[in-house]
């Protein structure tokens, strides 16, 4: 079924957090609803700061949001238990996307209410004396909100109801979008100038945002400003606006400007840097590690802070993290059998559903393509992104569920070979150059997977994989420390912060704007290799499942393509970034949209059918903006004409 939010509202109420200190951590204090009257003193100023932070969950670590960014490009399609917010957004033929759609709803939604609460905070705020330090915070979280809007749905209202960017306080019923180059100029870019310059270097609270976070998304504005005035494709954009500069700048000298700011960023670190390996990013012990910049954080030890139940039922809503499942396919429904003979009785699912990061809640939503596995991640043994990004070795746990099998020692498995608690039960190949042997259908094993002689362990190659067997996703897995001996919470919405910024994307926006003809210290290449140097930095093996301390970096630098292009880098974004939403910005940022996500190929959604499906989308240049929501358009009071004048165009 289809979630619909029946909140869209340009007004003024609030679900707040607010914070006793201001040295260590925010410590929420939830409210169900926050009024106009906190805006009347500085402590109910300072009270507010904190829902700027909360509202990140909304968005990151939900699932849904993880559908309006990553389905329908080249790194996702729907997988086998999809719904229509995960089939529409494939842009196959399996819905359409529309003004109902909800995943394209989420950013209208989330970040239209938190910007009302930045403008009090940032009109009020002076004259209670509160400090401009803190209210840069407001105006990064502002800036961040008509980013994500801009980039979503074109130019979008900068007039709540009490005039641009400022404080509302009255329900309204009409509503004026301004244009791009309106919402870049006015409050984008001005406000994340004043952060840079008036945030602290070092964070004022565990997570908490600063100069070099600022730094960051004003880089990243100016790069996507310069493509949008540069428009290399003829992308439409609404409302309609000539693609020049309210300031007299060209598209060169904003793509300058990115690069200048993400070098400063680069060079003045603060208390940034990256991690050694992508492991150490990625894995679930080194959370909110010196790399992360900002983050939509969760907590185990508390559902009071963590606004859910940590080892309850998880609701699959906002503001639980639970992007993982999507992601994850049913891998309990593998099976392995007590004795040799696999008679109805002996029948055991080898792998259980854990709270572990290679393995949680299965949803089967959203899977990779076979071109992800092939093409973006071909090398998979140079590059420790493959191995740090999905989950290719699912290892036998039967022993830890409480029941009769903590006793039973082995299960016998592909081949009839014998299988221990810990031992690789299925596994994806890295490559085509072996043919599993696939059964009819389930097969034995349940799952459809092959065998290949002597290995004891169920096969899929890379050409195999389908909606309803895939490699899951690691890096954004469940991790707790709660349970390590047994199964855990698995059915609980992810306790594990997710990552809403890294250091390391500074590099990849200089060397963007490099490539956009910016000129500096790095070049484009120099830039990227520093990316890829530490991906050939080895420290743990997923697959096998065991300390491996190797360095290919000279050989990842050796093999980066003297001359950088747009596309070298969006390959780059991706084995980087894959499954952390920023897939569909990317493509639509540099136009490749439609020409990256045109066809994929995946398999169908039985088991055993292992047959690659060529699959062709319609991808047009009006997808390029999100729909404005259909709750929008049902709260206004205009005419019929008007509230079509609103929609973007092709919606």
């Amino acid at each position: 079924m289809i979630h619909l939010n029946k909140k869209l509202v340009l007004g003024a109420i609030f679900l707040s957090l607010t914070f006793t200190g201001c040295n260590e951590i925010l410590d929420e204090q939830p409210r169900s609803i926050y009024t106009v009257d906190y805006f009347s003193s500085a402590d109910g100023i300072n009270q507010s700061i904190p829902s700027l932070y909360r509202h990140l969950r909304l968005l990151y670590g939900n699932g849904y949001f993880m559908s309006n960014c990553q389905n329908g490009t080249d790194e996702s399609t729907f997988a086998q238990s999809a719904d229509g917010n995960f089939r529409e957004l494939d842009m196959s033929g399996n819905g359409n996307v529309n003004s109902n759609t909800f995943p394209t709803s989420m950013v209208w939604s989330a970040a239209f209410p938190n910007i009302n609460t930045a403008n009090g905070i940032i009109e009020k705020g002076p004259g209670f004396s509160v400090p401009e330090s803190l209210i840069s915070e407001a105006r990064f979280f502002r800036a961040f909100d008509y980013f994500m809007l801009v980039q979503t749905y074109g130019g979008v209202p900068l007039d709540l109801g009490s005039g641009e960017l400022k404080f509302n306080i009255n329900p309204v019923t009409t509503s004026v979008r301004n244009t791009v180059p309106e919402v870049y100029t006015k409050a984008v870019f001005p406000d994340l100038r004043k952060a840079v310059d008036n945030l602290p270097a070092n964070p004022r609270i565990t997570g908490g945002v600063t100069k070099n976070v600022a730094r960051l998304f004003l880089a990243k504005a100016y790069l996507t400003y310069g493509w949008w005035l540069q428009n290399p494709n003829n992308i439409p954009t609404y409302p309609d606006a000539a693609r020049t500069d309210p300031d007299g700048h060209n598209a060169q000298w904003y793509f300058q400007q990115a690069y200048d700011i993400a070098m400063a960023g680069i060079t003045n670190p603060g208390q940034y840097a990256l991690q050694p390996t992508f492991y150490d990013v990625n894995e679930g012990s080194k959370d909110r590690n010196s790399e992360c910049m900002l983050y939509a954080d969760h907590t185990q030890s508390s559902s009071y802070y963590n606004e859910s139940d940590p080892v309850g039922f998880g609701s699959g809503w906002a503001p639980d993290n639970f992007a993982a499942w999507m992601q994850t396919w049913n891998y309990t429904a593998i099976k392995s059998s007590k004795t040799t003979s696999w008679g109805a009785q002996d029948i055991v699912s080898s792998v259980q559903r854990e709270a572990a990061q290679p393995l949680g809640r299965p949803w089967v939503r959203m899977c990779p393509t076979i071109g992800v596995i092939k093409n973006t991640f071909a090398d998979k043994t140079n590059d420790s992104r493959y191995d740090g990004t999905f989950v290719t070795a699912y290892r036998g746990n039967w022993n830890k569920n409480g029941t009769g099998l903590t006793t039973v020692p082995v299960l016998y498995n592909a081949n009839n070979l014998p299988v221990q608690p810990g031992g690789v039960i299925l596994s994806f190949l890295l490559d085509d150059s072996q043919t599993p042997t696939y059964p009819s259908g389930s097969g034995q094993n349940g799952v459809g997977a092959g065998t290949l002689p002597g290995r004891a362990d169920w096969i899929v190659a890379p050409n195999g994989i389908s909606r309803i067997v895939y490699p899951g996703l690691w890096k954004i897995g469940t991790y707790r420390t709660d349970d390590p001996n047994g199964l855990g919470y698995p059915n609980a919405g992810l306790t594990r912060p997710f990552n809403v910024a890294k250091f390391s994307e500074f590099y990849f926006i200089a060397a963007e704007a490099a490539v956009k003809g910016a000129s500096g210290s790095m070049t484009a290449r120099d830039l990227i290799n520093v990316i890829r140097a530490r991906a050939g930095k080895w420290r743990y093996n997923n697959a096998q499942n065991t300390t491996y301390i190797a360095d290919n970096s000279a050989a990842m630098t050796a093999a980066t393509p003297a001359s950088i292009t747009i596309d070298y880098i969006l390959a780059e974004r991706s084995r980087e970034y894959y499954g952390e939403f920023y897939r569909w910005y990317d493509l639509v940022r540099t136009q490749k949209w439609g020409d990256y996500a045109a066809t994929y190929q995946i398999g169908g959604s039985s088991y055993g059918n292992h047959t690659p499906q060529t699959v062709t989308r319609n991808i047009q240049s009006f997808h390029y903006l999100r729909p404005i929501p259909q709750g929008q358009l049902n709260a206004m009071e205009v005419s019929a004409d008007i509230k079509a004048k609103y929609q973007n165009p092709g919606y």
